[in-house]
């Protein structure tokens, strides 16, 4: 809020104030009007108003600083201001001339004539902009929805007949600002639920959340972990102004757990926010080897997989046959696709040495004696790291 312009034009209209004042007293009248009032009485009474009117403007100014309000308080409360002065200027030359009464008792007989004369909406798009603008139920830049009009706007200015907004969505499927102004008649606004998305500028904040599905066999704390790391990271600024930290809620459903990632983010950048918590999200899943996305009716990619090798395996009830590791082949999408993390196929080696291959895996013969696999992509690599010669497998024809 620049003080500065508004400084320089409160000395300018008090120093012309003084200077016709000072002629009027000397008798230098430059002009006398027939109705016997001289100019320099007239622009002496003008000029105070101006000055009165900018040092009003810094009166706001201070004010909305000192309480630490939005500056769109002082566009707001300074128009109302500027509208006040021109009519005290206007009532002040009708005066001078002597022909205030005349005028006033004129527009008193045809006040009603006028008011009746399909006047309410102007009227009351009238009086809703001087309530706004004294009560500031929202403000020049505060985030408003409309339920009943189906809007959602950054408010970009207050005249006296319209509000205008800044669309948020509508073009788009995000609450983003999509710079198509929207023009509401301030007398709507006596007959619309407002809701204001930055009744504290100072501290526009708001809850969101974002829902991830995981399967039931997945590490709950390490899922946990990723959601609310991803939302920490993202909302840092957010967390030290607000004080308040992400948490997790969850819910079981058919096929998974719904874990509920909440977080407050900024009314007015939630998108960004969340598009960057679950960029977070999905690299953290596909870094780790014991968390996985639930999908309804598969249950999971990996899992629907092991189900459909299992239940060839149990179909074929073939016998399990000694195949040399050098003849199994994998290929390297299967091996980016099928193949867990060094950490996971090491434990899995030392449960195998521990234990033995207690599942064979599923092969399926190919062109010059050699196997591809269809189930037990980890088992055989783990088996290859224990340095096994062979391992048994249930292997199916060649197709």
């Amino acid at each position: 809020m620049k003080l500065g312009r508004n400084v320089i034009w409160l000395i300018v209209w008090v120093v012309l104030a003084a200077a016709f004042g000072i002629l009027e007293a000397y008798g230098y009248d430059l002009y006398t009007m027939s109705s016997g009032v001289s100019v320099s009485r007239t622009l002496t009474i003008i000029s105070a108003i101006l000055a009165g009117y900018q040092l009003g403007v810094l009166t706001i100014k201070g004010s909305v600083k000192i309480r630490r309000g939005a500056p769109g308080e002082v566009g707001m409360l300074s128009s109302l201001l500027r509208v006040a002065a021109g009519i005290a200027i206007i009532a002040a030359v009708l005066a001078l001339l002597g022909v205030l009464g005349t005028v006033g008792t004129a527009l008193g007989a045809f006040s009603g004539l006028i008011l009746g004369w399909s006047l309410q909406a102007p009227v009351s798009g009238l009086a809703a902009w001087i309530m706004v603008s004294l009560m500031r139920p929202f403000r020049i830049g505060d985030r408003i929805q409309l339920p009943s009009l189906g809007l959602v706007g950054d408010v970009v200015e207050l005249s006296p007949m319209y509000t205008q907004l800044n669309q948020v969505g509508g073009a788009v499927g995000s609450e983003e600002a999509v710079n198509r102004p929207i023009l509401i008649p301030n007398a709507m606004l006596f007959s619309q639920v407002v809701i204001n998305y930055t009744a504290r500028q100072d501290a526009a904040f708001i809850l969101d959340e974002v829902v991830t599905r995981i399967t039931y066999d997945t590490d709950w704390d390490e899922a946990e972990a990723i959601l609310l790391d991803a939302a920490r990271e993202v909302t840092e600024d957010v967390i030290a102004q607000t004080g308040q930290e992400p948490y997790v809620r969850s819910d079981m459903y058919d096929y998974g757990v719904y874990m509920r990632l909440r977080f407050m983010t900024k009314a007015t950048d939630r998108p960004r926010i969340t598009y960057e918590i679950i960029k977070r999200i999905l690299k953290g899943f596909q870094r780790s080897a014991r968390v996985d996305f639930a999908i309804p009716y598969v249950y999971s990619y990996r899992k629907g997989v092991q189900a459909s090798a299992r239940y060839d395996e149990a179909a074929l009830q073939k016998p399990t046959v000694d195949v040399p590791l050098g003849q199994i082949v994998m290929t390297d999408e299967e091996q980016a696709s099928f193949l867990g993390s060094e950490q996971e196929i090491a434990e899995l080696a030392d449960r195998i040495k521990l234990n033995g291959l207690i599942q064979p895996v599923v092969l399926n013969r190919t062109d010059g004696e050699q196997y591809r696999i269809i189930a037990g992509h980890m088992r055989v690599e783990a088996c290859k790291r224990l340095g096994w010669r062979s391992l048994p497998a249930v292997v199916r024809d060649k197709e």
